[in-house]
């Protein structure tokens, strides 16, 4: 479930990769985020857990001390800011999911969903136990409507127009959660991840959706390559994480 997105407002952060750069960034070397979500047969995670769940595990890679400074992860996830930002979830099962969970990355929980998030990997040069992963099949459901959004929290807004699978939503919402990211201030940044990246993702009000999508925060554009046409999939809506609910 591959998505590339493009801001629709640069970042404030001076390393933003959404910024415009001096290189062609379709001309760098292509590199991947891989997100594997948990789905058991038996014991699904709602839609709306997996969504959320996906977006913080983003985050969490992101802001790891592996992923920064001189960590071991640092420079693949440079590589993979410096072409199109491009994650791909698959799903996973059982002795899948023990596989999975055995190679270097994060798990990240929520309500009932499990996420794991690796460092970025060439688009071809997959390991081979996360290649052979499905990328159908994340077909999930909420039991019941999901409730306004927690206060204080951020939320990221679904484009109430778009129909999407599972999988395909839980990397745009990774890429909304990215872009909200970027645009904040290092104490910003820092205060997110003391209160475990709480946020929260909500289909948009469709008579709200035109106006979100002008006012001036992070707008994820889908490059159309799967599913829907190019056009804006999710609006990035930031409030001081004061309330955790």
């Amino acid at each position: 479930m591959t998505s590339t997105e493009t801001a629709g407002q640069p970042g404030n952060s001076s390393d933003s990769p959404f910024t415009e750069a001096a290189h062609d960034r379709d001309a760098a070397p292509q590199f991947v985020l891989p997100l594997v979500a948990r789905i058991e047969k038996d014991a699904p995670p709602a839609r709306t857990d997996a969504l959320e769940t996906a977006a913080r595990a983003v985050l969490v890679l992101l802001s790891d001390e592996r992923s920064t400074g001189d960590g071991e992860w640092a420079a693949a996830v440079r590589d993979w800011q410096d072409a199109r930002i491009r994650k791909v979830v698959r799903r996973a099962r059982g002795a899948e999911w023990r596989r999975a969970a055995a190679l270097p990355g994060i798990t990240v929980t929520g309500a009932r969903a499990e996420v794991r998030v690796f460092p970025p990997v060439p688009l071809d040069g997959w390991p081979k136990d996360l290649s052979r992963l499905q990328v159908s099949g994340t077909e999930l459901d909420d039991p019941e409507p999901p409730g306004p959004p927690a206060p204080g929290r951020p939320v990221l807004w679904l484009n109430p127009g778009l129909e999407m699978t599972a999988g395909k939503e839980m990397a745009q919402a990774g890429h909304a959660a990215q872009l909200a990211w970027w645009e904040l201030s290092t104490e910003e940044r820092a205060a997110w991840r003391a209160a475990g990246f709480p946020l929260s993702v909500r289909p948009a009000p469709p008579a709200e959706w035109d106006a979100l999508t002008r006012s001036g925060r992070p707008v994820v554009h889908d490059a159309g390559f799967t599913e829907i046409a190019p056009g804006p999939t999710l609006v990035a809506e930031w409030r001081p994480p004061t309330d955790h609910g």
